[in-house]
């Protein structure tokens, strides 16, 4: 919303909520809009932060140095930043302050000038969520990073662009599909959810996909288009939780018989006298 205050406190709830990383988002919206969308009134005006669109994107960015205050602050707290970037100039400023990893999302992974920044003046990783996204065009992302091995520090999203998705346009099987496509090639598959709750989660992950995003807030009512598709503190607490549950749970048996199961093996197994 602007307000680095806000920011500061979505990453302690962020922490307290356990998850691993506190995501942002960096945009030039001069360089990222056209003089006529800058100058348009938002689509929902009752959200808007300014008198035209344009106006509206830049109350609402923070600039390069705030964002290596709020990395900062990130490993003060104890968890880790990153931001996705969405045009050419804001992937350069981001990757001065080096984060692990730099997320590319669904509407700008065809945006190969920016894609060129971070494949080629950029050592850490490269997320790209796959919404919104033809097969030949995920082939053409892939091939750009393959040009000079780039492809291994990949992670590929399975998404549905939509806020929110209704459970039937999740299709979780993209995972499966993008494992069997690319997992020999890429770091890994990862799935950004824009569905609302946590059920459907787990089972993104059993799937096969080892990075879970999703929106976050601290009040699902608040001035904004993505609150109502996000998750407040108690639900992301249960989902990573949860996460980590069926993380633990997630393997063959070691042995026929466990231990745990000798006891009952012994009292219980029927056995033919």
């Amino acid at each position: 919303m602007g307000q680095m205050d806000n920011a500061k406190e979505l990453i302690d709830l962020a922490k307290s909520c356990q998850t691993q990383y506190a995501k942002f988002q960096k945009r030039n919206p001069v360089e990222l809009l056209t003089t006529e969308q800058y100058n348009a009134p938002h689509p929902y005006p009752p959200y808007s932060y300014g008198s035209t669109y344009g106006a509206h994107r830049e109350y609402l960015e923070f600039d390069q140095g705030q964002h290596r205050e709020l990395q900062t602050y990130c490993n003060k707290v104890g968890i880790g930043y990153t931001t996705s970037v969405w045009d050419t100039t804001s992937a350069k400023e981001i990757v001065e302050l080096n984060p692990d990893f730099i997320k590319v999302p669904s509407a700008c992974n065809l945006h190969f000038e920016m894609l060129e920044v971070l494949r080629d003046s950029y050592q850490g990783d490269i997320h790209i969520s796959f919404g919104m996204t033809t097969k030949t065009e995920e082939v053409a992302i892939v091939d750009f990073f393959k040009q000079n091995q780039a492809d291994s520090r990949l992670v590929l999203y399975a998404c549905t662009s939509g806020y929110p998705v209704p459970f039937e346009d999740v299709n979780l099987l993209e995972i499966t599909r993008l494992t069997k496509s690319y997992g020999s090639h890429v770091k890994a598959i990862g799935f950004s959810g824009h569905h609302l709750g946590i059920a459907i989660d787990q089972s993104a992950f059993t799937l096969g996909a080892t990075w879970i995003e999703r929106h976050f807030t601290k009040d699902r009512t608040l001035k904004g288009t993505d609150h109502a598709a996000s998750l407040e503190p108690g639900g992301m607490s249960k989902l990573v939780r949860d996460l980590a549950a069926t993380h633990q749970a997630l393997h063959y048996k070691p042995e026929d018989v466990l231990d745990i199961e000798k006891v009952q093996r012994e009292k219980l197994k029927y056995r033919k006298s």
